[in-house]
C-alpha cells in the first residue's frame, strides 16, 4: 500500500514520523593485541644468531681461504708455434694433411714438383763428373812432369860430371903442353871438349829449369782441379739438399693450424703454408706486480680453462719474465714526463703443466685461462 492511501485510511500516519533507515552504526573494533619484538622471541633470537653465526664463520673461512690463492682473468694458453715453410720455390705437387689433423714428428706435410731440381742435380752431377776427369788428367800431367824433371836432374848430373872431367883434363894438360911433353892440338882437342862439356851442362840446367816449371804448372793445375772439383761437389750437394727440400716435413709433433696451401699453387721460399702446434703448451699470466710478493718458483697452481668449466688443470709456476709487460712493447711508455700517472704493472708468469693435457681436452694457444696460484 503507498503511502498516499494509508494518509486516506488513516490519518495518523501523517502526523508521526516516518522512521527512515539511516547510516550503519559504527562497527566497534576488537582490542589489539601488544606486538612482541623479535629479539624477545627466543626462537627467532637463536635463529639469527646462528645464521649470523655461520655467515660469520663462513666469511672468516673464506678470507683465510682465499688469501692464500692469488688469481688472475688476465691469462692465456701459451705455446711456440712453428711456421711451416718451404726451402725451395715451386709448384706444390700433394697436400697430405688437413686443417687441425695431428702430425709426428718428421711426417711428410707438403711435396713440391721435383722435376726442375732434379735436372739441376742432375747437371750438378755431370759438372762434378768433369772436374774429377779434369783432377786426373792434371795428376797425370804432373806425373809426367815429374819424370821429365827427374829425366833433367839425371842429365844435369852426366852433364856436369862431363864437364868437371874436362875442365880437370883441360888443367892436367896445360903444364904438359907448356913443357912439350904434351902435343898443341890435344891441348886444343880438350879445350874444345871443355867448352862443349860446359855447354852441355847449362843446357842440361835449362831442360831442368823447364820442366821444374812444368812440374810446378802441373801442380797449380791440380790445385785448380782440385778446386772445380770441391765446387762441383757442393753444387753437388747442395742440388741434392734442394731436390730433398721439395718435401716438407713437420719439424715436431703437433696439430696443423692455419692451412694456407693447396695443390697446385706456386709458393716461394720462406712463404708461411700452414702453422703447427706443438703438444707442448703452457699458461702465461699477467699477475699485478701488488701480487707476487709471495709467489715463488715451484708453488702449485689450479688451472681452470673457459672452454672446460668443469675441469680442472694443475701445474706450477714455472718462471717470472725479467720485467712487465710493457717494457716490450714495441713503444714502451716514457715515464720520465711532467704528466706521470702511476699505473699497476702486469708481470707475465709462465705456468708449465705438471703433466700433459688430456687429449680429450685439446688446447690451443689464445684460448683463456684463470689460473689460482697458492701462495701460502
Amino acid at each position: 500500500m503507498s503511502l498516499d492511501e494509508l494518509e486516506r485510511f488513516d490519518p495518523a500516519v501523517t502526523e508521526e514520523p516516518i522512521l527512515r533507515p539511516g547510516p550503519p552504526a559504527e562497527i566497534r573494533q576488537p582490542p589489539r593485541k601488544e606486538t612482541v619484538p623479535w629479539y624477545r622471541r627466543p626462537l627467532r633470537l637463536l635463529a639469527v644468531i646462528i645464521i649470523a653465526a655461520v655467515l660469520i664463520t663462513g666469511g672468516v673461512i673464506w678470507c683465510l681461504q682465499a688469501r692464500q690463492w692469488e688469481t688472475t682473468d688476465d691469462a692465456f694458453i701459451d705455446a711456440h708455434m712453428v711456421m711451416v715453410a718451404p726451402q725451395v720455390a715451386g709448384r706444390v705437387k700433394q697436400v697430405l694433411v688437413d686443417d687441425n689433423q695431428k702430425v709426428a714428428s718428421g711426417q711428410l706435410l707438403v711435396e713440391i714438383d721435383p722435376a726442375i731440381l732434379q735436372a739441376q742435380l742432375d747437371q750438378a752431377e755431370a759438372s762434378r763428373a768433369a772436374a774429377a776427369g779434369s783432377l786426373e788428367q792434371a795428376n797425370a800431367q804432373q806425373a809426367v812432369a815429374l819424370a821429365n824433371a827427374q829425366q833433367a836432374r839425371a842429365e844435369v848430373n852426366v852433364a856436369q860430371a862431363n864437364a868437371t872431367n874436362a875442365e880437370h883434363q883441360l888443367q892436367r894438360m896445360e903444364p904438359l903442353v907448356a913443357r912439350q911433353f904434351a902435343s898443341r892440338q890435344q891441348l886444343d882437342t880438350d879445350l874444345a871438349n871443355a867448352h862443349s862439356t860446359a855447354a852441355n851442362l847449362v843446357a842440361a840446367q835449362k831442360k831442368l829449369a823447364s820442366t821444374e816449371a812444368q812440374l810446378q804448372a802441373a801442380a797449380s793445375q791440380i790445385v785448380t782441379a782440385k778446386a772445380n772439383l770441391k765446387s762441383a761437389e757442393a753444387q753437388q750437394d747442395q742440388a741434392r739438399l734442394n731436390l730433398a727440400y721439395t718435401k716438407v716435413v713437420a719439424p715436431e709433433a703437433g696439430r696443423v693450424a692455419h692451412k694456407n696451401v693447396a695443390i697446385g699453387d706456386y709458393v716461394q721460399v720462406g712463404q708461411n703454408l700452414m702453422a703447427l702446434v706443438p703438444l707442448k703448451v703452457w699458461v702465461t699470466a699477467n699477475f699485478k706486480e701488488t701480487q707476487l710478493d709471495h709467489m715463488r718458483v715451484g708453488q702449485p697452481v689450479e688451472i681452470r680453462i673457459d672452454a672446460y668449466p668443469d675441469k680442472v688443470f694443475h701445474g706450477h709456476v714455472d718462471s717470472f719474465e725479467a720485467g712487465s709487460g710493457a717494457a716490450f712493447d714495441l713503444l714502451p711508455p716514457e715515464n720520465a714526463t711532467g704528466n706521470y700517472v702511476k699505473v699497476v704493472q702486469r708481470v707475465p708468469v709462465k705456468i708449465v703443466f705438471d703433466t700433459l693435457p688430456d687429449p680429450h681436452f685439446p688446447l690451443g694457444p689464445g684460448m683463456s685461462v684463470e689460473p689460482s696460484v697458492k701462495v701460502r
